[in-house]
């Protein structure tokens, strides 16, 4: 069969081919892939107007960091293995989704990066926006570039099936525009599914079980595998059958539904002393679904039990900071199911639900320090506010939670319902990724309420969504803790570098958020009193549309990381 390459194509089936992008979308679509995030360029219109024309939805966003962190937030609150896709233009508009792909990276989610690359005829000719392919290596899980016209779908496909196989990860593909405009056939490409991950040793569990079973205070840290495995159920079921408290990292945060008397918190840069003597204490300890990297265990400083047994789907993560006793490549929820039918029920001599209360406790006594002794002139701090939001919003609610200093009172003081009730990012720890998330968020669960909480710096990264919300008609409550402040950077300037108090904030040119947000066409209202936020947020869910709700809270709050952590 003669290939014609031209958009116009001059053989006698030219006219009635489908175009590469109609194929590349066609192909996404057959393998479950309906939403595309995106700024469209002159270089993405093939691919803009294959979607368009077919049951496809293209979210226009307003600038490129926000487009993988909206497809990152659309998978985190699937199930596991549903994805979307983030379409660009080369160079700058590829370069500046790096960092979302980056995000997506360590935190093992999947998504499609369509990269519309510079015309294979000016390729090494210094094009509009071209920068080499290979500059993309190191944020994904696979770089593929098309050269072949007729290969642009079998990439495509393959990809999706590389992006899904664990661990998950974003797979970019990059496309020539000449490739997408053209009409070449594209091959049949078969059915080919991820590959299983891999299942426990039957005799590894038996040790593990064995070890697990003898404990006297076994405790058991949760990652963000976990949740990627699908393995909640699992893990809750483990956790009664030894009776051990559970502490989560970051990612894992809300694998054990917050509400569970087993739930003892999350270790991260706001766990408190109570929870990070919990695992001290511990004589026997499961690891699952976790790399134990140096965000989550302060550069290995914190102290695990000196019995452990690790299970990760990557055996260079076994024994790099913590030596383990037991060490299982395996999926987390094959190895948790594997050990909840191998763990007969446990008695350790402190029921670990006693042991998980008493952080609780320390936790809700050293929240009330900073909170409840306040006048009624006091501005507000994050957890006040957090526990007012938490008392407003539905038990099913999807909360998306952005980087910066009030992420670690979330991640310490807002429970969460559930592994897809509650976003954040990892170690990579970006900040702009709570709105952009809650957006894709919003897609993927439709009929559900999403709340977005950021600070007023982790918003500001990505206010230009506030625009997509309205442009899109998207159901979202922002929640923006507004004290005009780099409030985490200026309180360790002053504490360890002898600078001003509030050397980073600019309440000299304070920022109306209200005002931002209206002007982009989100209803929008400001709330200085403790009081006022349940009712505020009831207000914003029940708006038909977007909304967002501006708190002004303390800059001279103290710091999560110092409160938590100090002698009471």
């Amino acid at each position: 069969m003669d290939t014609d390459e031209s958009p116009t194509g001059t053989g006698p089936d030219a006219v009635d081919a489908p175009t590469v992008a109609e194929a590349v979308v066609d192909c996404m679509l057959d393998r479950g892939i309906d939403t595309a995030f995106g700024i469209p360029g002159k270089q993405t219109l093939p691919l803009n107007r294959a979607l368009g024309e077919r049951d496809a939805r293209f979210v226009v966003a307003r600038h490129e960091t926000a487009v993988t962190h909206q497809a990152w937030g659309y998978a985190e609150t699937s199930d596991p293995g549903a994805m979307a896709a983030s379409i660009v233009v080369p160079g700058p508009g590829d370069m500046n989704a790096m960092n979302g792909l980056k995000n997506a990276l360590n935190d093992c989610v999947p998504l499609l990066h369509l990269a519309v690359e510079t015309e294979r005829e000016v390729r090494g000719g210094d094009g509009i926006h071209e920068t080499p392919p290979e500059t993309y290596d190191t944020v994904v899980k696979e770089n593929v570039l098309v050269d072949s016209p007729g290969g642009a779908v079998p990439a495509v496909a393959e990809a999706i099936r590389v992006a899904r196989e664990h661990p998950q990860g974003p797979v970019r593909v990059g496309i020539p525009k000449d490739v997408l405009a053209s009409r070449t056939p594209q091959p049949a490409v078969g059915e080919r599914g991820p590959a299983a991950p891999p299942a426990p040793p039957a005799e590894a569990v038996d040790r593990a079980a064995d070890l697990l079973a003898g404990a006297d205070a076994p405790v058991i840290l949760a990652g963000g595998g976990v949740r990627r495995a699908g393995a909640s159920e699992s893990l809750r079921a483990v956790a009664e059958r030894l009776d051990a408290p559970v502490v989560t990292t970051y990612k894992g945060k809300g694998t054990l539904a917050e509400t569970h008397p087993l739930s003892a918190g999350v270790l991260c840069g706001g766990a408190s002393s109570e929870l990070r003597e919990l695992l001290a204490d511990a004589d026997r300890g499961l690891v699952v679904g976790s790399d134990l990297d140096a965000v989550a265990t302060a550069s290995w400083s914190v102290s695990l039990p000196e019995t452990l047994v690790h299970v990760t789907l990557d055996g260079d993560d076994i024994g790099f900071g913590y030596e383990a006793d037991i060490g299982i490549v395996a999926d987390a929820d094959r190895c948790l199911r594997a050990l909840a039918d191998r763990l007969a029920e446990s008695s350790p001599l402190t029921p670990g639900a006693a042991r998980a209360e008493a952080v609780r406790t320390a936790d809700r006594e050293r929240f009330a320090a900073v909170a409840d002794d306040r006048g009624p002139d006091d501005p507000l701090r994050s957890v006040e506010v957090l526990r007012e939001v938490r008392g407003a919003l539905p038990s099913d609610a999807v909360v998306t939670a952005d980087a910066g200093g009030f992420r670690l009172w979330t991640l310490v003081a807002f429970p969460a319902g559930g592994p897809s009730r509650y976003v954040n990012p990892g170690s990579w720890a970006t900040m702009g990724t709570g709105l952009p998330s809650a957006i894709g968020a919003t897609l993927a669960n439709p009929d559900r309420d999403v709340v977005a909480l950021t600070g007023d710096g982790g918003l500001m990264m990505c206010v230009h969504e506030l625009h997509t919300l309205a442009a899109a008609e998207l159901d979202v409550t922002v929640v923006a803790f507004n004290n005009d402040d780099y409030a985490i950077i200026s309180e360790e300037a002053s504490r360890s570098y002898d600078l001003p108090a509030g050397a980073y904030g600019w309440t000299d040119a304070g920022l109306d958020l209200v005002a931002v947000a209206s002007g982009m066409g989100v209803r929008a209202e400001r709330v200085t009193a403790r009081d006022e936020i349940g009712g505020a947020v009831a207000s914003a869910l029940d708006h038909d549309g977007p909304a967002l709700i501006e708190v002004v809270t303390d800059p001279d709050e103290p710091q999560a990381s110092e409160w938590m952590t100090r002698e009471r």
